[in-house]
């Protein structure tokens, strides 16, 4: 069973690498995907170009068991959607499990997805959140979540697609727009990112004002 971790990695920070090694040490996970987007398309273009977010994961996770990473969005031309994205890695691998891993937060805006309706048709989703999190009672996607949620990990190894399990994890208050915004203060974010990747993005002079 592969879980699916997309994201503009703009930067790649600890907060993204602690949800999935835990993610991956709880879940009958044999590995996790990182899938940079490469045209994200309902928000602005990342400041990082391509291949510099693609070089600060690839020294994020290099020594990581279980930890991949796939460049197909940042190889396929125009917006990025993850229903294109799942299509081809199901024609790939029409028998192994995928899990779409998303948290709280993005479900509960799933319906704004492109094609969202044909998303749980190619994947199980797996939905990440804090213990004391509220989803609410109304909408499509608590109606979505009504109808395919599971309560056990073991049930995502039954089929290859359409399950929902919610799955609580430590979740640390980082994220990507804060590193860019202190960098851009000259203000040091060290300790929230690999320090490969702080002194990567040092010596490429990313993120300055």
């Amino acid at each position: 069973m592969i879980g699916i971790l997309g994201g503009t990695f703009d930067p790649v920070h600890i907060g993204h690498l602690r949800v999935a090694l835990e993610l991956y040490q709880s879940l009958p996970l044999d590995e996790i995907r990182f899938i940079p987007c490469g045209q994200p398309p309902h928000r602005e273009m990342p400041q990082a170009s391509a291949n510099q977010r693609l070089t600060m994961l690839r020294l994020a996770v290099q020594d990581q068991k279980g930890f991949c990473i796939d460049e197909r969005e940042l190889r396929r031309q125009g917006p990025s959607y993850m229903v294109d994205t799942l299509s081809s890695l199901r024609d790939e691998m029409p028998d192994v499990p995928l899990c779409l891993i998303v948290g709280l937060d993005v479900f509960v805006e799933f319906d704004k997805w492109h094609r969202w309706s044909e998303i749980p048709t190619l994947a199980h989703i797996v939905i990440i959140h804090r213990p004391e999190s509220d989803l609410g009672d109304k909408g499509q996607v608590i109606e979505l979540l009504r109808k395919h949620r599971v309560q056990e990990p073991a049930a995502l190894l039954e089929q290859v697609a359409g399950m929902i399990l919610l799955w609580p994890v430590r979740q640390l208050d980082i994220s990507s727009t804060d590193i860019r915004l202190l960098m851009a203060d000259n203000k040091s974010p060290r300790y929230l990112l690999p320090e490969q990747v702080y002194s990567y993005i040092k010596s490429a002079g990313l993120y300055q004002s």
